[in-house]
């Protein structure tokens, strides 16, 4: 809870009911999912990717996925939209590199699944864009979705 305090006292506005805002450079990417900023302030948060599970590191595409994120992301201005922390602290956002929301860019490329356990936390119009841009991954078969048995990372990591 400090570290949420202590996020908010960086950040202009804050509504319980609202969207808050960050913004800084991505200075890590863990995986093609989670990533780490750095603001104005030099205070680091972990931020994980709104709307997206990818790959993990051990599983297929895993270290694809994460390169396309340090590609899309890495030493980069973002802005990041969020009102939640995740159990492990990390602000669950969706990150933009100007105009573009990398969250669905990694769908869109075929290297993330749509996390539809978390999509009620998402705006109709992601939900509906980000499901659309899965099925359409899949049917070109790019990405993940090239193997002919993609395990989704829900799975791998119950396993």
């Amino acid at each position: 809870m400090l570290c949420f305090i202590s996020l908010l006292a960086n950040i202009a506005f804050f509504d319980a009911n609202a969207n808050t805002m960050l913004e800084g450079k991505v200075v890590s990417v863990a995986d093609g999912d989670t990533l780490t900023v750095l603001d104005n302030r030099q205070t680091s948060y972990k931020v994980r990717l709104l709307g997206i599970d990818a790959p993990e590191k051990k599983q297929a595409f895993g270290e694809k996925s994460k390169q396309s994120l340090v590609e899309l992301a890495h030493g980069k201005n973002v802005r990041i939209v969020f009102n939640k922390k995740d159990k492990y602290g990390r602000i669950v956002g969706q990150v933009f590199v100007g105009a573009l929301d990398i969250c669905h860019q990694q769908i869109k490329s075929g290297l993330a699944w749509h996390y539809k356990k978390y999509q009620n936390e998402q705006s109709i119009r992601d939900r509906e864009a980000y499901s659309a841009s899965e099925i359409s991954a899949q049917s070109q078969q790019l990405g993940l979705w090239s193997d002919p048995r993609p395990v989704a990372p829900w799975d791998y990591r119950n396993r």
